[in-house]
């Protein structure tokens, strides 16, 4: 029984020690050689991370809107599946153990990060 209150305030104890975190502030205004302080614009932007499959993209909507693409990348993904026999006696609607689901359309997905 002992033991066990034992381990319980260690585990108290560490729960409380790697529950606080030390907040950093990096809002520090830059001072150029003239005196003048700029401060750090880029806190101030907006970002925003949107895709677009299989043939959908509808990104002028953003661009309309003020937004900016900072960059732009694409990959393959499949659009839709189909479902086919595996044998040639197989009855897909009586044994559904002998279905297999395979692509029907390959497309692409483009993933824009936008800033504003």
């Amino acid at each position: 029984m002992k033991k066990i209150k034992q381990f319980t305030k260690i585990f108290l104890v560490l729960l409380f020690l790697t529950s606080c975190r030390i907040s950093t502030n990096n809002e520090n205004p830059i001072i150029n050689s003239e005196g003048k302080i700029n401060k750090n614009n880029s806190l101030d932007k907006e970002k925003m991370e949107i895709k677009f499959s299989c043939g959908e993209d509808r990104i002028s909507e953003y661009l309309d809107d003020g937004w900016i693409i900072v960059k732009e990348y694409s990959q393959e993904k499949i659009c839709t599946w189909k479902s086919v026999p595996a044998t040639k006696n197989c009855d897909m609607e009586k044994d559904k153990g002998c279905k297999l689901t395979k692509p029907d359309k390959i497309g692409e997905e483009k993933t824009y990060l936008l800033e504003k």
